[in-house]
């Protein structure tokens, strides 16, 4: 096994000064999957005021923001490096907070650690591999479980339980029968952990290799209930074309095809949270839309507008960032707008519009659109790719004609203020918006041609126009 340059120069310091040295976890895990990482843990017998005196001098900066747990921070030459001292925490099992103690040994730290993949050590000054709870066997093996028994494993921490289900998806691990279980049984625990915590799980999760494996395993053992409660929601409601069992699991495909429209179109970009979220949300709103219609149909009429709401409420009560929220919420209300589209009914006009609304979300509202194809009927499936395609030349030809990237009026607001006299204010802004309809149904308009608009505008407001 490689080990760090730096964790060597660590390890000798440590020892130097009568401490072990420990690289440790997930550092131990990814190392052992050949997935090294500037990033990495530590654990030691020294005390964290032992730490911070090995530290000095030697690394080029020193934080101590989570001292109170006994962790040091540091960097080096690049390497961000955390050093804990060996805990053996007290959970009262009400909040998350634990009474923080240190422990003596190896051993009793790993075992109080989340799985048994991140319950293996080295000792770095002998490079001994340290593996009481057969990690290394479950690595191999693809294994997720607890050192401990899982029940546990999620009383101290429920979060552990979504930690599950985002290494299903990220290294693609399946949990024990035991572990799933125990989620299943103690799923609610999860309403313990804050939902900045929370988030933070999910998001990985999402942008994992395999992210319908971990949000089906979330489902299954009923977390998804307490923390995006609309996707097993989508349960219920069938398909309109029947072409699927039910709408969660159109969901789910829609988000697996997102994820491979993103490699195969930007094979150097990271996975895309926004579209990822926008793809397993996209038809969040047809559970409380859905309608059946005379005659066996069902329907799900504005289910777009109702999903775009509800994304941003449930986005919101993630903490995600605003922009986030408004990113995801615009993507999902503008996913059906292509279906008005046909075999190229639009008008200039609607495509202007269509470019406008989505505005920088255009590429991603291409992938989600395209992914939004679910059926199995090779036919359609080849019809409507075509008719996107289709969409895009003509995008891509007004766009050569016209600044499409930033319709604007002809007139800004100063030249409307001119031309009317009138002051800055709300009047300003009802003109500049008359004549940025006037600019997506028509294409530009040359400045006379603009102003005679404006004037026609003013005079049916009763605006006497300066001049």
């Amino acid at each position: 096994m490689r080990i760090s340059p730096v964790a060597e120069e660590l390890a000798a310091r440590f020892d130097k000064a009568g401490h072990r040295l420990y690289l440790v976890g997930g550092s131990v895990r990814d190392a052992l999957l050949g997935r090294l990482s500037p990033d990495l843990d530590f654990t030691t017998d020294a005390r964290p005021d032992r730490i911070q005196a090995i530290l000095s001098g030697w690394a080029d900066a020193v934080w101590d923001t989570g001292i109170e747990f006994g962790t040091v921070g540091a960097s080096r030459r690049g390497s961000t490096l955390e050093i804990t001292t060996f805990r053996a925490d007290v959970y009262d099992r009400v909040g998350r907070k634990p009474e923080v103690s240190f422990g003596d040994t190896i051993e009793g730290d790993l075992v109080r650690r989340d799985f048994t993949v991140n319950a293996m050590a080295i000792e770095l000054s002998t490079k001994t591999f340290i593996d009481p709870h057969d990690g290394l066997e479950a690595l191999a093996r693809k294994r997720l479980d607890t050192p401990a028994t899982p029940e546990e494993s999620f009383a101290d921490d429920p979060l552990r339980m979504l930690r599950a289900a985002r290494f299903v998806a990220q290294l693609g691990f399946e949990p024990s029968p035991r572990v799933v279980t125990a989620m299943t049984e103690m799923s609610g625990e999860i309403a313990r952990i804050t939902a900045e915590r929370v988030q933070a799980e999910l998001s990985k999760l999402l942008t994992g290799a395999a992210p319908r494996r971990g949000i089906e395993l979330m489902v299954d053992t009923g977390l998804a209930d307490h923390v995006l409660p609309e996707v097993p929601g989508m349960r219920l409601a069938i398909d309109e074309h029947h072409q699927h069992k039910d709408v969660y699991e159109h969901s789910l495909t829609v988000l697996e095809q997102a994820v491979d429209l993103e490699t195969r179109h930007e094979p150097t970009s990271g996975p895309d949270l926004v579209l990822r979220l926008a793809a397993l949300l996209h038809d969040i709103g047809k559970p409380d839309t859905r309608r059946f219609e005379p005659g066996g149909g069902v329907s799900f009429h504005h289910h777009e507008v109702v999903g775009a709401k509800l994304a941003r409420k449930r986005l919101r009560a993630l903490r995600y960032s605003k922009e986030i929220v408004n990113d995801v919420s615009q993507l999902v209300y503008l996913h059906l707008r292509f279906h008005g589209y046909g075999k190229g009914e639009w008008t200039d006009s609607a495509v202007r519009r269509y470019v406008t609304d989505a505005g920088e979300l255009l590429p991603r509202l291409h992938k989600l659109v395209r992914a939004d194809c679910t059926t199995r009927n090779r036919r359609k499936a080849a019809a409507l790719q075509r008719s996107y395609d289709e969409l895009e030349a003509r995008i891509a030809r007004i766009a050569e004609e016209e600044d499409l990237k930033a319709v604007r009026p002809d007139l800004d607001g100063n030249e409307i203020m001119k031309l009317l006299g009138i002051p800055p204010g709300p009047l300003v802004g009802r003109a500049w918006r008359h004549l940025k309809e006037l600019r997506l149904d028509r294409g530009p308009l040359d400045h006379d041609e603009a102003v005679a608009e404006l004037r026609r505008w003013a005079a049916e407001q009763g605006i006497e126009p300066a001049g």
